[in-house]
């Protein structure tokens, strides 16, 4: 498809078809270049979606349809297709690797009934593996375990399960072991048939099925012993029989593995070799045998809206619709597409929904189904299926669309603050509406895309989860927009928070002839364990300030919370409590109380004494070990924190730090300096982490300018 056309449209004249037990709703996750996109691309080959396989590195992957992911080779947004396998329907969503457009994989998550995770099978469990683990974690994700890159010099399936195990927590049970590695990565061993599977030609579409080499037999004869007991230990009836010492049958070992992925408690483990075309189509059976359809996931609960009554739903297309807009898309020929899950019921094209978050009615003027970029128009879209909708006016990521007679409120989806910032101003005064509204756009779609503007200076602040990110911002500005933008150097998003427990009294009173303002509160500010935010709560005797007020003071504790009194950065990581107050029966307003919290919280921070928090990354360098001090003393110098240094192949060594963000700007040149291009790095965000005082006044006073 070219740049300047649009994307072909197709129509379904029948309703969907929704058989919940065949539907697999499923994604890809991993860390950067483990073969997200690639194993995405092979699974469209051989379910028949596409004809030719693309390559990521010339550009031509179908599931990176952005320009700058084809300029690049990675994956910058996630990207949504569906294809079929024997009998079943798979949905998949192929998430970005890198972490800055960890938003990506946190959305997708949310939605998803189960997940492949990727290991390069020579680099195994790296930074963003844990991140995306520890997001399935957070919503209970089943998933599988894909070994990638048996091919490549290096590979190890073995350590790599011996890693998730470690360094995941997790309990990884095999389901195949690999016959050779590296350049003799010929096939896998079948450990559920116990068969081996060699691949014959190079598409991976041609492959023999055999016997067990003898060679193989002590070692598959331990991996069986604790795959079968892996599978009995999840259902009473087949631990009887294997304490029996009765042989379970094929079914019976894929029905207890089945159990024990769905409920968490194991992890199936393969391998391959998908840019070989090696081990996918085995992948896509696992995919299939093991993964939960929509019925086997716990049903979606939510409250009603306005009340704590809790509300379930499950997935049948009998159900009130029930669905939940994950993501928002900037189509530049349909306008904005909303990606939704559809939990219950089933809604037509032209039918008007019910945004219960925002207490807005909608109209679904189309309903899609995608692939890629591509759109295919449906008629329905019913319980268990992944859709996008267009004509949704007033919809975001995390909001819920149901049936105005049956309201629901779901849980939404809770994102990381950004952590860098640049100025951005129009080149000319032609570009400054453009500007604007192409910022409110991207800022629509990305959650974690924010933009403000400097009061001292007047300028527009951007910003994001790292400088690819704010890069790719300022790409899509000027390719996708058509606006010409100057962009500033980065900046560091600094925090501040309170050093002690202080309370303070805010009282807000206006009369100007008729009815006056009255609000009267007393706010308390302590510190909240870190990472967990702000929490409100009331401690105060009934009738001293009516409840309908207690939404305006939060709101008014949020607003005065937005600058801290040190540097104007926001103050994050406080419990507020409102310890007492008064009102008027004739002149209280919610204004009024929202304008004395305010006030309180105001001298609040002015009393407590707050200081500042920067962020701090988990970074990953692998080096060659000759290189190794030199990578070290600088590390140190960028006042880092080595934690580990562990030997990994090939006279390389892995060296994970904690190092102040602000520290790590041009560290890509100065690595590839330091090592003669040998060393590559990859960070994420971990924490935030006070500021040493001497480097605190620094930045106060706007001196601080990063040395090592």
């Amino acid at each position: 498809m070219s740049d300047d056309s649009p994307a072909e449209t197709t129509t379904m004249k029948s309703p969907v078809d929704s058989h919940l037990s065949k539907i697999r709703n499923i994604g890809f996750a991993a860390h950067i270049d483990a073969g997200k996109t690639t194993t995405t691309e092979r699974i469209l080959f051989y379910t028949g979606k596409i004809h030719q396989i693309g390559e990521v590195d010339d550009g031509a992957a179908t599931m990176d349809w952005m320009i700058q992911e084809r300029e690049r080779g990675i994956t910058i947004t996630s990207a949504a297709t569906r294809c079929k396998w024997k009998e079943f329907e798979i949905n998949i969503i192929d998430t970005p690797g890198h972490v800055d457009f960890t938003v990506e994989v946190e959305r997708s998550m949310r939605v998803l009934d189960g997940i492949v995770i990727i290991f390069c099978g020579v680099g195994g469990v790296q930074p963003q593996s844990e991140t995306v683990w520890r997001q399935a974690d957070r919503y209970r994700v089943p998933r599988l375990a894909y070994v990638n890159k048996m091919d490549r010099v290096g590979a190890d399936f073995y350590k790599v399960v011996d890693s998730v195990k470690k360094r995941l927590g997790a309990n990884p049970v095999p389901l195949q072991l690999p016959i050779g590695k590296e350049d003799d990565f010929d096939g896998l061993i079948d450990l559920v048939n116990l068969k081996a599977v060699y691949f014959t030609d190079d598409l991976g579409k041609e492959f023999e099925v055999t016997d067990i080499p003898e060679e193989f037999e002590s070692e598959v004869q331990m991996y069986r012993e604790m795959l079968v007991e892996a599978a009995a230990e999840q259902d009473e009836q087949l631990m009887e029989k294997f304490i029996s010492e009765i042989e379970l049958t094929r079914e019976e070992i894929l029905q207890g593995i089945r159990k024990g992925c769905i409920n968490c408690s194991l992890v199936p483990v393969l391998c391959g070799s998908s840019f070989r075309n090696k081990g996918v189509q085995q992948l896509l059976d696992v995919i299939t045998d093991c993964l939960p359809s929509p019925m086997e996931v716990p049903p979606v609960e939510g409250l009603e809206p306005g009340t704590d009554n809790k509300v379930v739903r499950r997935a049948s297309s009998e159900e009130p619709f029930t669905a939940l807009a994950f993501k928002v898309a900037t189509d530049q020929y349909v306008g904005k597409v909303t990606y939704f899950r559809v939990y219950s019921g089933k809604i037509q094209a032209g039918k008007r929904v019910f945004n219960a978050t925002r207490n807005k009615k909608e109209k679904l003027m189309r309903i899609l189904r995608m692939h890629a970029d591509h759109r295919e128009d449906l008629q329905w879209i019913e319980a268990g299926d992944l859709g996008a909708a267009v004509g949704l006016k007033w919809t975001t990521t995390g909001d819920t669309l149901c049936d105005e007679e049956n309201p629901i409120v779901l849980e939404s989806i809770n994102f990381p603050e950004p952590v860098i910032s640049v100025a951005i101003e129009p080149k000319t005064q032609a570009d400054q509406d453009k500007l604007e509204e192409s910022l409110m756009k991207i800022q629509e779609e990305d959650p974690t895309f924010l933009r403000k503007a400097d009061p001292d200076t007047g300028q527009t602040i951007i910003s994001g989860m790292g400088e690819l990110h704010l890069e790719i911002i300022v790409d899509r500005l000027t390719r996708e927009f058509n606006v010409q933008a100057n962009i500033g150097k980065p900046h560091v998003s600094y925090k501040e928070t309170v050093r002690t427990y202080v309370e303070a009294e805010g009282k807000f009173v206006r009369q100007l002839g008729g009815r006056g303002q009255y609000g009267h509160v007393i706010i308390a500010l302590e510190p909240n364990e870190r990472q967990k935010g702000f929490k409100f709560t009331a401690a105060i005797p009934d009738g001293q300030v009516p409840r309908e007020y207690f939404k305006d003071i939060e709101e008014g504790v949020k607003d005065s919370l937005e600058a801290g009194p040190m540097a104007g950065y926001p103050v994050i990581d406080v419990i507020a409590t409102l310890k007492g107050g008064s009102f008027s029966e004739t002149d209280s307003s919610p204004l009024a109380f929202k304008a004395a919290a305010s006030m309180a919280v105001q001298e609040a921070l002015q009393k407590s004494g707050s200081f500042l928090m920067e962020p701090i990354v988990n970074v990953e360098v692998v080096t060659p070990e000759e290189y190794l001090g030199d990578i070290i003393a600088d590390i140190n110098a960028r006042r880092g924190r080595v934690a580990s240094m562990e030997p990994s192949h090939a006279h390389t060594q892995v060296v994970q730090c904690m190092v102040p963000l602000s520290a790590m700007f041009g560290y890509s040149t100065d690595l590839r300096s330091q090592s003669q291009g040998r060393a590559e790095f990859s960070m994420e965000f971990d924490h935030y982490e006070s500021v040493p005082r001497q480097i605190s006044e620094q930045i106060t006073s706007g001196y601080y300018t990063p040395t090592y």
